[in-house]
């Protein structure tokens, strides 16, 4: 079945502007206004299906976009183990070493959590069951539209999956509050697509 995926990252949290690693955080007043600013220009399909991360940010974006949602735990940010809430700053100063593995090696998870390696195989797994949907028959062939609600990790990890690239280049793929990020999966597989 040719599937149109649009990955949605979350508005911005009082955390990422404070350079702090997520704690479940919701979305403030800024971030809220800041999507709902997006819905304007966000096209997005009303008869999509919709996912969502269990994260608070995620599902205060979804319905702050006019989207309802249901919640999928492989669209869930990375496990950031007893880094959680923390300050990057102050990690910066109490464990460099610790730092400076996970932002350079894939395989890393210094923290007890998910390292970024592991977080490319969980989301490649979820867009690989994702293709594999029962296709319809030629006479009802149509392109499914999904919208992913989820965090700026999960797209990324999406996208390394999806290219076939390294695990390395993780860190070099920047996704901004609110971008959007459209995948098709057709007879090729999948490809990422401007969007």
């Amino acid at each position: 079945m040719d599937i149109r995926l649009l990955l949605i990252s979350h508005a911005s949290t009082a955390a990422m502007r404070a350079g702090r690693f997520p704690a479940d955080d919701p979305l403030d007043a800024r971030g809220l206004a800041e999507a709902d600013a997006a819905r304007a220009r966000l096209l997005l399909a009303d008869d999509a299906t919709v996912r969502v991360s269990p994260a608070r940010c995620a599902i205060d974006t979804a319905a702050a976009l006019g989207l309802i949602a249901t919640i999928d735990s492989n669209l869930a940010d990375i496990d950031y183990g007893t880094w959680q809430g923390r300050r990057l700053a102050d990690l910066a100063n109490e464990a460099p070493e610790a730092l400076t593995a996970w932002a350079s090696d894939p395989q890393a998870a210094a923290h007890g959590g998910e390292s970024f390696s592991q977080a490319i195989k969980r989301v490649g797994g979820w867009l690989d069951t994702l293709a594999s949907q029962q296709p319809l028959p030629p006479s009802q062939h149509k392109l499914k539209e999904v919208i992913a609600v989820t965090h700026a990790a999960v797209i990324r990890a999406a996208l390394v999956h999806v290219l076939g690239a390294a695990p390395e280049i993780f860190p070099r793929i920047d996704i901004a509050p609110l971008s959007m990020v459209e995948l098709r999966n057709t007879r090729r597989g999948w490809v990422w697509r401007p969007a």
